[in-house]
């Protein structure tokens, strides 16, 4: 069966405006993806890396993130050791230090690929603390969460044939029984 792409980026993009509200995210938030195309075509993480299916993912996300001022960070694979690419700015607001690397499609894959292409000053960071994310076939986001993560269930489970995990994140409860939290 030919995949369908339109179906793909219309997924992904009521995916993120989902999460987005079930958030609350304000602007200059950071929101992870970690992307498999191989996952999104229905193959296995890794083995059949997509341009045409991660530009498909990216397309439905990223606009629905500009335009309400929040970042997107995209998740590297694990050759690259989940490095994550952002905008130049946003390390500079978050004081993340840019390591020297540029993702391809079988070394860091093709949602990060996509995402340097399309930045207006791609960098590439080590850590990020994200305050929510989407893991599109089983990538492995949580370690750039912040520390409580939430899962959150949305209207999609699925894009493409890739299973959708997605959380987002709130500050810690602290001071036992007699605190009192907003």
């Amino acid at each position: 069966m030919e995949p369908n792409f339109e179906q793909i980026t219309a997924q992904a993009r009521t995916a993120a405006a989902e999460l987005l509200d079930n958030a609350g995210l304000r602007p200059g938030n950071l929101f992870v993806v970690g992307c498999s195309s191989s996952e999104v075509l229905g193959g296995h993480i890794g083995r059949a890396s997509s341009r045409e299916a991660a530009e498909a993912v990216f397309n439905g996300i990223y606009p629905v993130l500009r335009e309400r001022g929040v970042y997107l960070a995209a998740q590297c694979c694990e050759h690259l050791n989940r490095a994550l690419i952002i905008e130049r700015d946003c390390a500079e607001r978050y004081g993340y230090e840019p390591v020297c690397v540029v993702p391809q499609l079988k070394a860091g894959g093709s949602f990060a690929t996509q995402a340097w292409g399309t930045f207006a000053r791609p960098t590439a960071v080590e850590h990020i603390r994200a305050h929510a994310g989407l893991d599109i076939g089983g990538t492995l986001i949580g370690m750039h969460l912040r520390e409580v993560a939430v899962p959150v269930r949305l209207s999609v489970d699925h894009i493409g044939q890739a299973i959708l995990l997605c959380a987002r994140t709130r500050p810690k409860f602290i001071g036992g029984s007699r605190a009192v939290y907003e």
